[in-house]
C-alpha cells in the first residue's frame, strides 16, 4: 500500500507539536469542514505521513512530522454538549464528523515558516502557499513533502 502525505493545521495555543511529542498520540478532533472530514474519513491510512503545521501564530509554518496511526472514525466530540466542538445536528447513529489518530514522529530542527515555503518556487503547487486555501487537512505531493523535510532538516522523513 502506498504512503500518502498530508498537512494538518493546528493552532499551537490549542495543540502544538510539543503537546503531541509529550502525549505520543492524539485523536485529531474538532474538524468541521466537509472536505477535510472526507479526507480523514475516506483517504487517510495508517502509516501516512503528516506535516504538522502551526497556524494562527507568528510566524505560521511547519513544526515537524507525525503519522497516521488510526484510520477515520466518528468524532465523538460532536456529541458532547460540554465540548467546544459540539454539533447538535450530528447523530451517533449517522455521524457527520470523523477524525483520525496521529502519532508523533519528529520536531523539525529548523522550523519551516510559511514565508520560507512561499520563497521556494518548487513548492508553489502546495495548497498551503496558495491564496484562499485554508483547509485544515490537505494533501501534499510526495516531492513537496520531501522538500519540506529537507528544509526542516528532518532526521526521520526517509523512514516515515
Amino acid at each position: 500500500m502506498a504512503v500518502h502525505y498530508w498537512l494538518m493545521k493546528s493552532e499551537p495555543s490549542e495543540y502544538s507539536i510539543d503537546d503531541l511529542k509529550e502525549q505520543g498520540t492524539t485523536h485529531w478532533d474538532g474538524v468541521r469542514n466537509y472536505q477535510a472530514r472526507n479526507i480523514m474519513r475516506d483517504q487517510m491510512q495508517v502509516g501516512d505521513s503528516v506535516l504538522f503545521y502551526h497556524s494562527n501564530t507568528k510566524p505560521p509554518g511547519i513544526a515537524g512530522l507525525a503519522k497516521v496511526c488510526r484510520t477515520g472514525y466518528p468524532d465523538f466530540t460532536a456529541w458532547d454538549p460540554a465540548d467546544k466542538h459540539y454539533d447538535p445536528k450530528s447523530d451517533p447513529e449517522n455521524p457527520t464528523w470523523f477524525m483520525v489518530d496521529i502519532e508523533y514522529v519528529e520536531t523539525f530542527p529548523k522550523f519551516v515558516s510559511l514565508v520560507d515555503l512561499k520563497a521556494q518556487p518548487e513548492l508553489s503547487g502546495m495548497k498551503v502557499v496558495q491564496r484562499g486555501v485554508r483547509l485544515s487537512v490537505q494533501p501534499v505531493d510526495a516531492g513537496h513533502f520531501r522538500r519540506v523535510c529537507e528544509m526542516g532538516q528532518a532526521n526521520s522523513y526517509r523512514t516515515v
